[in-house]
C-alpha cells in the first residue's frame, strides 16, 4: 500500500482482541475511526455508516450471540467486515447468503494465524495417511485462557473437521481453559509404542491481530465471502 492513504478502521468489540487490533493498527498508521462495544444483547443495534465513522473496513471480534447481527449491520452500512468471532456456525450459511445478496463483503476465519492455517493443511494430509493404517488413535487437545467462552474453540473444530475427512471418522476434542494462554492446539496420533504430535502454540494475541488486519486491507474493494484460504491462495489438499 506504498503511497496509498491508510485505510480507516472500525473495531466492533473492545475486548482483548480489540485492544490488540488497536495497537497493531496504530503501528501501521491505520486510523481507528470508531470502536463499538457489542455484546449478546445488542444484536447489531446502533451499527450504522455514521457510527462506523465512515470506515473503509470493520473488524469484528465480539461474542457468538452478537456476531451474525453485527456482521450484517456493517454490511448493510456498506462497510466490508472481517470477523474473527467463533461459535456462530449455525448462522454462517444464512449470513453468507445475505452478504452475497447485499453485494457486500465478509472475510471470516476461526483463526487468523498463518501457522494455524498451515496446521490445518498438514492435518488434512496427515488424516489421509493415518487413515490407511491400523493401530493409531487420534485426539485433539486445545488450551485457551480462562475467559474464553466457547469450548471447543473454533480452531479446534476446524482442525477436527480437516483431519476427520481423511480418517473417515470424527475426532474427539479435549478443551482446557486456564490462566492467560492465548491458544495452543495439539493434534495427537497415538499408537501402542509411538506417538506423533502436530502442534501450534500462539505466544501472543498479536499474531491474530496481524492476520486480521492483513485480511482487512485485502478485503477492501472486494465483494463476496472469503476465508484465509482465499487470502493465502492455498490449494485444497483434498483435491
Amino acid at each position: 500500500m506504498s503511497g496509498a492513504k491508510p485505510p480507516r478502521l472500525a473495531l466492533i468489540g473492545a475486548g482483548k482482541m480489540g485492544r490488540a487490533l488497536a495497537a497493531v493498527a496504530a503501528e501501521r498508521g491505520w486510523p481507528v475511526v470508531a470502536t463499538i462495544v457489542r455484546d449478546g444483547n445488542d444484536r447489531g443495534g446502533g451499527i450504522t455508516r455514521e457510527s462506523l465513522g465512515g470506515a473503509d473496513v470493520a473488524v469484528e471480534f465480539s461474542v457468538a450471540a452478537a456476531a451474525a447481527d453485527n456482521i450484517l449491520a456493517a454490511v448493510r452500512a456498506a462497510v466490508p467486515v472481517v470477523s474473527g468471532t467463533t461459535g456462530w456456525d449455525a448462522d454462517r450459511a444464512r449470513v453468507s447468503r445475505e452478504v452475497i445478496e447485499a453485494r457486500g463483503a465478509l472475510f471470516w476465519a476461526p483463526n487468523f494465524s498463518i501457522g494455524v492455517n498451515l496446521l490445518w493443511q498438514l492435518a488434512e494430509r496427515a488424516g489421509r495417511l493415518v487413515g490407511r493404517l491400523q493401530g493409531f488413535d487420534t485426539h485433539i487437545v486445545e488450551v485457551h485462557h480462562s475467559a474464553k467462552k466457547d469450548a471447543p474453540s473454533g480452531t479446534a473444530i476446524e482442525l477436527a473437521r480437516r483431519v476427520a475427512g481423511g480418517l473417515g471418522h470424527e475426532v474427539p476434542i479435549t478443551s482446557v481453559r486456564t490462566g492467560s494462554v492465548p491458544g495452543t492446539h495439539e493434534l495427537i496420533f497415538d499408537a501402542p509404542f509411538e506417538q506423533l504430535t502436530l502442534a501450534h502454540v500462539a505466544r501472543d494475541r498479536r499474531v491474530f491481530a496481524e492476520g486480521a488486519l492483513t485480511a482487512a486491507g485485502w478485503l477492501i474493494g472486494r465483494r463476496g465471502v472469503f476465508t484465509m484460504r482465499d487470502l493465502l491462495d492455498m490449494e485444497s489438499t483434498t483435491s
